[in-house]
């Protein structure tokens, strides 16, 4: 009989996540954690959840990761297809059309919400949500994964249109490091990439050197270290 520890281990892999999409003044930044787990084991801490379809659309993936790489390779397949036929690059509309296609079509058997940002001649920097189910969302900005929940307050309060580039890169890595805070199911290092007219940047920013919050901050004059540093004076009736 298979064990307790053996069925985490050899589970399935599950990106629990925190996966980001924001548009900016000139193009779009996409962020993500990089954690995945199988079960409360962590299977590799340092993937890579940002996925290239064509040379100006990414794709970030969340939910079952064999699952979002399945859907992942057919729509790169298909956009690569597109390219040669029209002799130019797939827009940003085409490749999250192609997202939703299979994700509705399939929507019983996957498990995996995407968020598909890229820049494109024709309409700039668009981002598109696919969550469970095959839904297609424009939209100025999105989160996905379960780092997720904890961030939409935030994003609500901290997006604003028109944001320049810097901005928005440090808009996204401080919404993933705050959801590494807060979600178990995220962690590890934070990845973005920023794809605009004049081609894509990729940036990695190393766990030391991401924001630290809530209680990941060592504790400064506690009463507990007060209270054992010194010592208890008799009781005198």
């Amino acid at each position: 009989m298979e064990s307790h520890k053996d069925c985490e281990i050899n589970g399935p892999h599950s990106m629990g996540t925190t996966i980001i999409g924001v548009t900016y003044n000139g193009g779009v930044v996409l962020g993500a954690d990089s954690r995945t787990s199988t079960g409360v084991y962590v299977a590799n801490r340092a993937s890579d959840k940002i996925t290239q379809l064509t040379d100006n659309v990414y794709l970030c993936r969340s939910g079952s990761a064999a699952d979002s790489q399945t859907v992942s390779d057919y729509v790169r397949y298909f956009l690569h297809q597109h390219t040669i036929q029209l002799g130019q690059p797939a827009t940003v509309k085409v490749a999250a059309n192609l997202v939703r296609l299979l994700s509705y079509s399939n929507k019983n058997m996957l498990q995996t919400g995407m968020i598909i940002g890229g820049w494109d001649k024709y309409e700039g920097g668009k981002i598109f949500g696919v969550p469970l189910g095959g839904t297609l969302l424009e939209l100025p900005f999105t989160i996905g994964g379960s780092g997720s929940t904890y961030l939409y307050g935030f994003f609500d309060q901290a997006w604003k249109e028109g944001m320049t580039q810097e901005e928005a890169e440090q808009l996204v890595v401080k919404a993933v490091s705050l959801a590494i805070a807060r979600d178990g199911a995220s962690g590890g290092v934070v990845r973005t990439v920023t794809i605009n007219s004049e081609g894509v940047t990729r940036k990695y920013y190393p766990e030391d050197k991401l924001p630290r919050w809530h209680e990941e901050l060592e504790p400064q004059d506690s009463l507990l270290d007060i209270l054992s540093s010194s010592s208890p004076e008799p009781m005198v009736s």
